[in-house]
């Protein structure tokens, strides 16, 4: 039987990185996948999703600019779309895969083993490996699981991944539908709703069963994101809830109930679910494997499992489901492991984007977060419109909005950019969160001209008072204000 120091489970971006810390600490490893080297990260996730994404808002951008060179608008080839998604899929597989190959010829060739197949705990250090060749028992003396996520369905929708789809087969596709039905007004729903709506071809329908999408972000932000969207055709359906949705005749009939009691049949060509995703540890552990699950995943404690020697990390647990969270904690999971984590394993200062029109990059509280804490704050807010970056771009479309502690340590509690180049923005405010740290490091730096940070400074200059631009005189895109216990104060100056 073949030992190993580390077995990780899922090659998706959590476990490759786990696997890639071990080696700093020269220990035997074995990394195991079922199916795709990146996981559902690179082949139907955040990296296939973005480049869609990334393609769509090109052309959004030629057809908004035709009339600047007198063109009309050219027509946009899906497969040839679909074909450029593939290949940034593909050339991320292989990176990953060549990197692989290449240690072998390094000073870690006999410590990195990659096997392709199915993998079962039969006990807290055996495992079963079944593949093409057979099966195969090896001993761990550690077990990272990182076996990701799927789409969740829903029973009563007769999803079949053709007509009714979920974000795993959109890459399935043969052309843009006319039109289409979103169910799930949350981030990936939203993301999707952008995309679509942005190559111009799809009418994109979105059900949001409160009165506004994204619930979970600030009320200001929402409604330029949901009026980009409006304007770029797609219908919302607000304070929704979804009775049925079918298959008839090759095409997806919903019916909706709104609040005040109606209801009301659509039909469109397509249809996605975007409802959440649900961790992947069916058939993952054996009965005699004590691993304490949870409603949300694999309960754990900083990546460590109810069972001492088996770890989990990314998707399968009950924590954050990014790309980022995920290779933190599979390097976080080996270091508990082979080492000592210089710090705890926190998900405060995690910077985010949304692929929205235009991008929402944050880190840290929000203003909806702040209030349900019961803290107090200062909130300060920028106009796109001050930004000479913005100017230049002919977009001064979003702002940047920063919260800090309402005392004389003005510590950053979090950050929202909107609009261009958002989540370029955010870095030096994430580090000086994790560093605890106020804004005076900020306000004095000198910022490249013109760029958007520049913006961010303004913002610290202000919540200081001692901005270029005073709110007093630009009401319409400068604010700075207090708020303590729900209570707001306008800061004059």
């Amino acid at each position: 039987m073949t030992k190993y120091d580390l077995v990780v489970i899922g090659a998706g971006p959590s476990g490759y990185a786990a696997a890639m810390r071990a080696l700093d600490f020269k220990k035997k490893v074995l990394l195991i996948e079922k199916n795709n080297v990146g996981g559902a990260g690179v082949t139907n996730g955040a990296l296939s999703s973005k480049t869609w994404w990334e393609i769509s808002r090109e052309t959004h951008l030629i057809n908004k600019n035709l009339k600047r060179f007198n063109l009309k608008a050219p027509d946009v080839s899906f497969k040839e779309v679909q074909q450029e998604v593939r290949g940034a899929v593909a050339e991320r597989k292989q990176l990953l895969t060549d990197h692989m190959d290449l240690l072998k010829n390094s000073q870690f060739s006999d410590l990195l083993d990659f096997k392709k197949g199915s993998a079962k705990l039969l006990n807290e250090h055996e495992i079963e490996i079944t593949s093409d060749g057979g099966k195969e028992v090896i001993y761990a003396e550690y077990v990272v699981l990182a076996t990701g996520s799927r789409p969740r369905k829903l029973p009563e929708i007769p999803i079949d991944e053709k007509v009714i789809l979920t974000s795993d087969g959109i890459e399935q596709m043969d052309d843009f539908p006319e039109s289409m039905v979103i169910l799930g007004a949350g981030v990936i729903g939203c993301e999707f709703a952008t995309i679509f709506s942005g190559f111009g071809k799809t009418k994109v329908h979105l059900i949001d069963k409160g009165d506004r999408i994204l619930p979970f972000e600030d009320e200001d932000i929402v409604k330029v994101i949901e009026r980009n969207m409006e304007n770029n055709g797609v219908l919302i359906h607000r304070n929704s809830q979804l009775i049925r949705m079918d298959i008839v005749n090759g095409r997806v009939e919903y019916e909706l109930e709104y609040d005040d009691g109606s209801k009301e049949v659509f039909n469109v060509e397509r249809a996605l679910v975007s409802v959440g995703r649900i961790p992947n540890y069916e058939n993952l552990w054996a009965d005699a494997v004590p691993i304490t699950l949870n409603k949300r995943g694999i309960e754990d404690n900083e990546t460590q499992t109810s069972v001492s020697n088996i770890y989990a990390v990314g998707d399968i647990t009950a924590d954050i489901a990014l790309v980022n969270v995920g290779e933190l904690e599979g390097r976080h999971a080996v270091e508990k492991i082979f080492g000592k984590p210089q710090r705890k394993l926190v998900y405060e200062n995690i910077s985010t984007i949304m692929f929205l029109n235009p991008e929402v990059a944050g880190v840290g509280l929000n203003e909806t977060q702040a209030k349900a804490k019961g803290i107090a704050y200062k909130v300060v807010t920028l106009d796109y419109a001050c930004i000479p970056r913005a100017i230049a771009k002919r977009n001064t479309q979003g702002f940047i909005k920063m919260l800090v502690t309402n005392d004389d340590a003005m510590k950053i509690l979090g950050m929202r950019v909107v609009g261009n180049h958002a989540s370029s923005a955010i870095q030096a405010v994430a580090l000086l969160i994790s560093m605890d740290k106020g804004i005076e490091e900020l306000a004095e730096c000198v910022h490249p001209h013109p760029s958007i940070t520049e913006g961010i400074q303004e913002c610290v200059r202000m919540v200081m008072g001692k901005s270029l631009f005073k709110p007093s005189a630009l009401t319409g895109k400068l604010s700075c204000r207090t708020c303590n216990e729900g209570v707001y104060e306008n800061i004059i100056f």
